[in-house]
């Protein structure tokens, strides 16, 4: 045996090899992500970010293979002679094939999941579906879906089964070099591994996050392409979600902005007594809704929900709304308590026990009936054990519908999330005749929702028109609602309701302004009133976000008390007053005016004129004066939330 082979088929060499091979390994599992969301990413594609992402990538790689091969490392290189035997080397093998599998599984899926949320999982997404009961069978759905993707990784695991490197056996003795060289090979290993996971050789930095990968990609949606979805789930465990920074003193960051609304407008829209039905549709992005998308494709586009858009002529809407978070269990606090999405969802923080208050605690004192309607299971998504502790009455779910005897109770479940939407809203109305007035309502509906069915009789006729499988789910759903709204038109409460249409979140696109890190966001926000009371149009001089929502509502019903909530009164503030906020990706988004501006804790990374530079092409960050202001006020807004999470002090008592 040569020197050069036995080196290469050493402990040392081996170890080396099986690094590069798993470097490889996780780099194709990046290419199949970025062809997963091709339409996402290759649009904005260029030779200088090219490179700029693999050199971030392969700095989240090393971070993430040393994390994930740490054990195997060490076993390889422990000096110990009596370890070399075939049976030890052979586990080893498992262990590197296994944890490296497991890795990429993780990536992997992430490339289908990632269409949901626009960013890498975190720790979080195991707490976030640990009460669902169908889970296995959504994602065997998904895995039959995506066969191609189970066939790449198929072929993955593979090439780190047959491309391991066994070291030889017959190469080593019993001398001094063995041991001189395993513990001097562990001894290089340990600082160059440190400096790895923290990414980073200079003194004094602090080890890598998630939110490091913005320096790398123009776009913080494209900071998924850098990392890697190990790297996100390990060095988000244990992590404090809520870190208040200094930013200012407090003094000032009160003078800047504070969510404590302590002086409640009151005026002819103003009407004590009316009912409130806040709709939440499942993924009814603004895209969607043809109404909002004049001049789109030419003129010739009609979206694909008739019916909104019907009701959209008869409301109070905005040309620019957006949600304030990328997954179903951000919608509710921000829409029903004023409280928007920073860095994890606040159901799955510890802040969740802070003190709350929302639309149903503060009308109850008002004489309010609340009641709040999800046709899943009574504990799916933690929507029940919310509704109650921001006050809601009663919770009508899964159970409560299949207790009906005037509906078909398990026939009538989807199989995956919930009851279909058609016959669970007509048993909403059915509750909510018995309803003392003035009542709150809240609908969260869920057939829109991935894997994208609808009921067998509408398979025929309910087709995916515009490439897209959640076409034919918003058609159905359109179609729940004008028969929810046909029945409620007959209702003795109906004249008196103001309704509320908003989405949870978006969801597939076929545009390219809905693919954008702002129109990842945008969503429709539909003011109804059935008595006219409401001035009907469609606002271009507001920014509206669901935040605003809870303030609004409010000022409808004549609520004149303090209250809390990172909004604003819609039908009172000043145009110029509105802001929307998202976060994603350890970045946080304003929107304000006609800019919008990227901050990533520290400095601002992006500006953009949104209403005009639609797919955010030419980032003006340092070239426009308004931007100190607009990042100063966003400083403040994320202060003042980090603060009052840290300190309990949601509400306004």
């Amino acid at each position: 045996m040569n020197r050069t082979s036995s080196i290469l088929h050493s402990n040392i060499g081996a170890a080396v090899c099986n690094m590069a091979l798993a470097y490889a390994v996780w780099m194709l599992a990046r290419v199949a992500f970025f062809a997963e969301n091709w339409t996402t990413f290759a649009p904005y594609m260029s030779w200088p970010l090219f490179w700029s992402e693999l050199r971030g990538a392969l700095t989240f790689d090393t971070s993430g293979l040393l994390y994930v091969n740490s054990l195997y490392l060490v076993l390889m290189l422990l000096p110990l002679h009596t370890k070399e035997r075939k049976p030890f080397h052979c586990a080893l093998r498992w262990l590197f094939v296994v944890t490296n599998a497991v890795a990429v599984a993780t990536s992997m899926a992430d490339a289908v999941y990632f269409q949901y949320t626009g960013r890498r999982s975190t720790v979080t997404v195991f707490s976030e579906f640990v009460n669902e009961s169908h889970l296995g069978g959504i994602l065997l759905t998904e895995t039959v879906r995506h066969w191609y993707l189970l066939l790449a990784f198929a072929v993955m695991v593979w090439l780190l089964w047959k491309a391991y490197t066994t070291p030889r056996l017959k190469v080593y003795s019993r001398g001094w070099h063995y041991y001189l060289s395993q513990t001097a090979a562990l001894l290089i290993l340990t600082p160059l591994a440190i400096i790895g996971i923290r990414g980073s050789a200079t003194a004094g930095t602090r080890p890598i996050t998630i939110s490091n990968a913005n320096q790398y990609v123009n776009r913080p949606v494209e900071s998924a392409v850098v990392l890697n979805t190990p790297f996100s789930l390990i060095r988000s465990i244990g992590k404090q979600a809520f870190v208040t920074p200094q930013y200012m003193s407090l003094e000032e960051m009160e003078r800047t902005y504070t969510p404590v609304h302590r002086h409640p407008v009151t005026d002819s829209l103003s009407r004590a007594g009316r009912n409130v039905v806040v709709l939440i549709v499942e993924s009814m992005g603004k895209e969607y809704v043809g109404s909002l998308n004049t001049g789109l494709d030419g003129g010739r586009y009609a979206g694909y929900m008739p019916f909104v858009d019907s009701l959209v002529s008869r409301s109070l809407t905005y040309r620019y709304s957006y949600a304030n978070g990328r997954i179903s269990m951000d919608a509710m606090p921000s829409i029903l308590c004023g409280l928007p999405m920073m860095v994890e969802p606040f159901f799955l923080t510890p802040a969740s026990l802070n003190d709350v208050d929302g639309l149903s605690s503060l009308l109850k004192p008002m004489g309010y009936t609340t009641a709040f309607f999800h046709g899943g299971h009574n504990i799916s998504m933690g929507f029940s054990a919310f509704a109650h502790s921001i006050g809601y009455d009663h919770y009508y779910g899964l159970n409560e519908y299949c207790e009906s005897d005037d509906y078909d109770g398990m026939d009538d479940f989807d199989g995956k999330w919930a009851i279909w939407d058609e016959p669970f809203l007509q048993f909403t109305l059915d509750e909510m005749e018995d309803l003392p007035q003035p009542f709150v309502s809240t609908v969260f509906t869920a057939s829109s929702h991935h894997p994208y069915d609808v009921p067998r009789q509408y398979r025929d006729s309910l087709l995916d028109e515009g490439g897209q499988p959640i076409h034919k789910c918003v058609r159905y759903t359109d179609m729940a609602l004008r028969r929810f709204f046909e029945r409620a038109s007959h209702e003795p409460w109906y004249r008196n309701t103001v309704f509320v249409l908003v989405a949870d979140h978006t969801n597939l696109a076929t545009h390219p302004q809905y693919k954008t890190d702002l129109g990842l966001y945008a969503v429709p926000i539909i003011f109804f009133t059935p008595d006219g009371s409401l001035p009907a149009g469609c606002r271009t001089d507001l920014i509206a976000q669901q935040t605003d929502i809870t303030p609004t509502l409010l000022h409808l019903v004549g609520y004149d008390k303090p209250y809390l909530a990172f909004g604003n009164d819609l039908l009172s503030v000043q145009p110029g007053d509105t802001w929307a906020f998202s976060y994603n990706n350890g970045i946080y988004q304003i929107v304000k005016g006609d800019l919008l501006l990227q901050f990533d804790g520290t400095a601002t990374t992006g500006v953009y004129k949104f209403k005009t530079d639609t797919l955010l092409q030419h980032n003006l960050a340092g070239r426009l004066p308004e931007q100190a202001a607009l990042e100063h006020e966003l400083r403040a807004i994320v202060q003042q939330y980090m603060s009052r999470m840290n300190e309990n002090r949601l509400t306004v008592r």
